[in-house]
C-alpha cells in the first residue's frame, strides 16, 4: 500500500506529463523562445517537478550526447575558469538552436537551458559546467561527422515513432523533409572527406576522416536495425554508405592512376608507353605507402582498409596494363612492361611495410597468362639475341688481336685474355636479370641455348692458333688456358644453363684444354727424351744420371709459366704424370737385370730416391699430384722384397689403387728380379690376379698404367678387363 504522500507525488507527476505532451503539440506549431510564454510554462514545469521530486529523487543528471547533449562532443573541453564564471554570464548567453531540429529536440534543449538557469540562480556559490548541444550545422562545420550522424539518427528515431495526433502529421512531413536534406548534406560532406584520404595535410583532416569512417559504420548499423523492424523504413533507408564509400575510393584510385602526380622520369629516353607505365607505378607505390602509414590509422581493423586499397590499385593498374599489352609492342616497350609486371610491381609489394599489411598472394598476377606468355617469349628471344651479339663481339675482338700479331697482356706475370671474363659477365648479367623478370629459372636458361655454337667458334679459333704456330701462339694458348678454366668453373658452379648445353660446352672445353696441354708439353718431352733414355740402365743405377733429368725438367717448368695459377697447376700436373709414366715405361723395358738382393736393394733406393726428388720438384712448382709419388714408391718396394707372399701383397696393393695395372705390367716388373724362377713368377702373377678379381668393386679410379705401354709376347690384359 502506498502512503498518502507517495500517492500525491504520483498524481503530480501524471499531471506534469500531460502538460509536457500538451506543450510539445503546441511547440510543433510555434517554436518557443527563451522569454516567451512557453518558457514561463516550462519554468513552472521544472519548478514543480523539482519541488515534487526533491525528497525522493536525485538531482537531474547531466545530459549526454546520446540524449542530445554535448557531454561527449568537443565543446566539453572548456577550461575550468569558463565553467566557474559568474551566473550572470549564463543568464545573458543566448541558447544556440537549430532552425532545422525537430520540435521535440528544441523543447528538450530549452528544458535543459532553463533548468541550468534555475539551478544557477538557486545556488550561486556552486559553479556547474554549462552543457550545450551543438546544432547539426555546427557539427558539420567543425567536421564532427560522427556526432552529426548520431544527431540525425536521433531525430530519425523521434520522427518515425508512431504518430497518433492528426494535427501533427503536417509538421511531421516537414521535419522529415528537413531531415532528408540534412542527411544529403552530411553525405556530401562525408564523401568529400573520403575523397581527401590520399591527400590529408593536417591533423584536422585526419580527425575528419576518422569521424567520417565512424559515421559510415554507424549508418551501416542503422541500416541493419531498420531491416529488423516491421515498420516501413524512411525513403532514404537503407543508405548503404559503406557501399558508397567503396565506390568513392574506387573512383579516387582510378583518377590518381589516370592522372598521376608523380614525375614520369626521363621522358627524353622513354617512349610514351614506358613513361605512362612508370608514372602509374610510382603513383601506386607512393599511395600504398601513404595508406599503410596514415590512412590505416583512420579505420578500424575489421574494415581491412589496406587490402581494400591494394585490391583497387591492383585491379586498376591491371586494367590499364592489359590495354597496353594488347598493342604490338617493340622490344624495348615489351621488356619495360614485362619488368613492371614481373619484377618492379612485386618488388613494391614485397617491401616490409607493405607486405606486413597487404595479402599480396590474394592479389594474383597483373596480367593473365594469355597476355603474359607472348610478352615473355618476345622478351626472352630478344635477350638471347642480344647475348649472342655481345659475346660474338668479344670473340671477334680477340681474333682481331691475334691477326694483328699482338701478344696478350700480362697481369702479375700471367697472360690474360678478356674473352672469358667479358662473356661470363654478359651471360651472368642477362640470364640473372631475365630470371628476376620472368621469375622462372628454367625459362631464363633458354637464353643460353645457343652457347654451344659460341664455344664451338671459340674452339675453332683456339685450334687455328695451334695450327699456325706463330711466335705469339704460346702466349695466346696460355691465356686461353686461363679462359678455359674460368668457363669450366662458371658452367659447373652456376645453374644458368640447360643440362644438355652445359654438358656439350664442358666437352668442348675439355678438348680445348687437352689440345693446349699437348701443344705446350710436346716440346718439353722432346727436350727430356735424352734423359728418359738413361732410366733403367746401368748408368742410371751407378752414375745417378737422374739429376740431369731433374734439372732439365725444372727449366722447362719455368718456361711453362704464364697462365693463371690454377691453369698452371693443371698443366704441370699433367707433365708430372707424363714424366712418371715415361719413367715407369723405361724401367719396365728390362734393360737392367737385378740378379741378386744387393742390386735389387740398390734399385729400390734409386727408384725411391727418384720418386722423392721428382715429387719435391713438382710440389715446389705448385703441383698437387701426391699420388704419383706413391706409385713409384710401391714399385720400389716390389724390387726390395724377397719373400713371395710379401711381393704378392705389395703388387695387390698397387693393383687395388690403380686397376689399370695389367698382367703385362706385373710380368715386366717381376722380370727385373732375375733371381725369381718362372714358376715363382707364374705363382705370384696368378695369385695377384685372382685376389684383384675378387676384391674389385668398380667405381671411378685414376688411370696410370693404361698409358704405360709394355712390349710382351703375352696377351695384354689389365686387371679391370680380367675381372667379372
Amino acid at each position: 500500500m502506498m502512503d498518502k504522500s507517495t500517492e500525491n507525488l504520483s498524481k503530480k507527476n501524471s499531471m506534469i506529463e500531460k502538460l509536457r505532451r500538451s506543450l510539445r503539440r503546441q511547440t510543433r506549431k510555434n517554436p518557443p523562445s527563451p522569454g516567451g510564454e512557453e518558457s514561463n510554462v516550462l519554468r513552472k514545469l521544472h519548478t514543480t517537478a523539482k519541488n515534487s521530486d526533491s525528497a525522493a529523487s536525485p538531482q537531474p543528471p547531466s545530459p549526454s550526447l546520446n540524449d542530445g547533449s554535448a557531454s561527449t562532443s568537443p565543446n566539453n573541453n572548456q577550461k575550468k575558469e569558463d565553467d566557474e564564471s559568474d551566473v550572470s554570464s549564463h543568464k545573458s548567453r543566448t541558447l544556440t538552436r537549430s532552425n532545422t531540429d525537430p520540435t521535440t529536440s528544441t523543447v528538450k534543449r530549452m528544458k535543459e537551458s532553463f533548468y541550468f538557469k534555475w539551478k544557477k540562480s538557486e545556488d550561486k556559490a556552486t559553479s556547474i559546467e554549462e552543457k550545450v548541444t551543438p546544432t547539426f550545422e555546427e557539427y558539420l562545420e567543425r567536421q564532427y561527422l560522427f556526432e552529426a550522424t548520431q544527431l540525425l539518427i536521433d531525430r530519425e528515431k523521434d520522427l518515425f515513432r508512431e504518430i497518433t495526433e492528426a494535427d501533427a502529421m503536417k509538421d511531421h512531413e516537414e521535419a522529415v523533409k528537413k531531415l532528408a536534406a540534412d542527411y544529403e548534406a552530411l553525405e556530401k560532406r562525408i564523401e568529400q572527406t573520403v575523397q581527401q584520404s590520399l591527400s590529408l595535410s593536417s591533423e584536422e583532416e585526419v580527425s575528419a576522416l576518422i569521424s567520417a569512417v565512424k559515421a559510415i559504420n554507424l549508418e551501416e548499423e542503422q541500416d541493419q536495425l531498420r531491416k529488423q523492424r516491421c515498420q516501413t523504413p524512411p525513403a532514404w533507408r537503407p543508405k548503404k554508405w559503406k557501399e558508397h564509400h567503396d565506390k568513392v575510393l574506387h573512383e579516387l584510385v582510378y583518377s590518381r592512376l589516370e592522372n598521376p602526380s608523380s614525375p614520369t622520369g626521363d621522358q627524353e629516353n622513354q617512349s610514351s608507353i614506358q613513361a605512362d607505365i612508370q608514372s602509374m607505378g610510382k603513383q601506386l607505390k607512393e599511395d600504398l605507402q601513404w595508406v599503410v602509414e596514415v590512412v590505416k590509422n583512420c579505420y578500424p581493423p575489421e574494415m581491412d582498409i589496406c587490402n581494400f586499397y591494394a585490391r583497387q590499385y591492383h585491379q586498376t593498374f591491371s586494367a590499364r596494363l592489359k590495354k597496353i599489352a594488347d598493342f604490338v609492342l617493340d622490344d624495348k616497350d615489351c621488356s619495360f612492361l614485362l619488368r613492371w609486371v614481373k619484377e618492379f610491381y612485386p618488388g613494391i609489394l614485397e617491401k616490409p611495410e607493405l607486405a606486413s599489411n597487404i595479402n599480396t598472394e590474394a592479389l594474383g598476377n597483373l596480367l593473365p597468362d594469355e597476355l603474359l606468355k607472348p610478352l615473355e617469349e618476345q622478351y626472352l628471344s630478344k635477350q638471347q639475341s642480344d647475348l649472342m651479339i655481345y659475346i660474338d663481339r668479344v670473340l671477334d675482338e680477340a681474333k682481331k688481336e691475334w691477326d694483328q700479331g699482338k701478344e696478350p697482356t700480362r697481369d702479375d706475370g700471367c697472360y690474360v685474355s678478356p674473352v672469358a671474363y667479358d662473356v661470363i659477365q654478359f651471360i651472368n648479367g642477362i640470364v640473372t636479370s631475365a630470371h628476376i623478370t620472368v621469375r622462372d629459372p628454367h625459362k631464363a636458361q633458354k637464353i643460353t641455348s645457343n652457347l654451344t655454337d659460341f664455344m664451338q667458334r671459340y674452339k675453332e679459333f683456339h685450334e687455328d692458333i695451334l695450327r699456325q704456330n706463330k711466335p705469339h701462339s704460346k702466349a695466346f694458348i696460355k691465356a686461353n688456358l686461363s679462359c678455359v678454366k674460368q668457363f669450366r668453373d662458371f658452367l659447373v658452379e652456376h645453374d644458368l644453363f640447360p643440362e644438355n648445353v652445359r654438358e656439350k660446352c664442358l666437352q668442348v672445353l675439355t678438348e680445348m684444354k687437352q689440345s693446349a696441354h699437348t701443344y705446350l708439353l710436346t716440346p718439353v718431352h722432346k727436350i727430356l727424351k735424352p734423359h728418359y733414355q738413361k732410366v733403367g740402365t746401368s748408368d742410371w743405377l751407378k752414375k745417378n744420371t737422374f739429376k740431369k733429368l731433374l734439372n732439365s725438367t725444372e727449366e722447362e717448368l719455368r718456361e711453362l709459366q704464364g697462365s693463371s695459377q690454377s691453369s698452371y697447376q693443371e698443366l704441370i700436373g699433367q707433365l708430372y704424370q707424363e714424366v712418371a709414366e715415361e719413367y715407369v715405361r723405361r724401367l719396365l723395358k728390362g734393360k737392367i737385370k737385378l740378379k741378386n738382393n744387393k742390386k735389387q736393394k740398390k734399385a729400390y733406393e734409386t727408384v725411391k730416391g727418384n720418386a722423392e726428388k721428382l715429387h719435391e720438384l713438382f710440389a715446389k712448382m705448385g703441383s698437387k699430384q701426391d699420388w704419383l709419388k706413391e706409385i713409384l714408391t710401391k714399385i720400389a718396394e716390389v724390387l726390395r722384397l724377397q719373400d713371395i707372399p710379401a711381393i704378392q701383397m705389395q703388387i695387390v696393393s698397387l693393383g687395388s689403387a690403380y686397376p689399370d695395372l695389367s698382367e703385362e705390367h706385373v710380368s715386366a716388373l717381376l722380370k727385373l728380379k732375375t733371381n725369381l724362377s718362372n714358376a715363382d713368377m707364374n705363382t705370384i702373377t696368378s695369385t695377384v690376379l685372382d685376389i684383384l678379381r675378387e676384391s674389385y668393386t668398380g667405381g671411378e679410379t685414376r688411370m696410370f698404367f693404361s698409358n704405360v705401354k709394355v712390349m710382351s709376347p703375352s696377351f695384354p690384359s689389365c686387371i679391370t678387363s680380367c675381372r667379372g
